[in-house]
């Protein structure tokens, strides 16, 4: 399946609302610390805690330990400023989705890296500023889960 990854996630909703899209479409999720959160947080496990058991959820100190983790794959980075759309590559069960922090997105240092093979964007109107992280990601896997048609899912969802 594929691989989200959180870089240094600032809000705990959003990563409890990421653990219950891993749990419910067999992702990983992988969080990059530092962390503007402990994981054992009340607000995290409202939005998603109780899924932590039926998903498969990593934290890696850093991108590097992040990398050596993940790599070899094709790694996604999703950020405004991508031309491509999300819609317009061919994903593969393996594949990196990378999202950035709430409050910045991808600092471009991570966008750029050598370890990324494409920066992607999901539209919005051109007065809108960002997505919600937890709908960014759930956009992103859902689309590529569709792309393989569903694996793992019978007919009658």
């Amino acid at each position: 399946m594929f691989r989200i990854v959180f870089f240094q996630p600032e809000i705990p909703p959003n990563t409890g609302n990421a653990i219950r899209l891993a749990a419910n479409t067999g992702c990983e999720l992988h969080l990059v610390e530092p962390l503007g959160f402990s994981l054992s947080a009340s607000h995290l496990r409202r939005a998603g805690l109780d899924y932590h058991d039926l998903a498969e959820v990593r934290v890696h100190p850093d991108l590097t330990a992040a990398w050596r983790a993940l790599l070899p794959a094709t790694v996604y980075a999703f950020t405004t400023g991508a031309r491509r759309r999300y819609t317009e590559v061919a994903y593969a069960p393996g594949d990196v989705l990378l999202f950035g922090p709430e409050s910045v997105g991808l600092p471009g240092e991570v966008q750029h890296a050598a370890e990324v093979t494409d920066r992607l964007c999901l539209p919005m109107l051109p007065t809108s500023r960002s997505l919600n992280l937890a709908n960014s990601a759930a956009i992103a896997v859902y689309e590529a889960w569709r792309q393989h048609d569903f694996p793992g899912v019978g007919r009658s969802r």
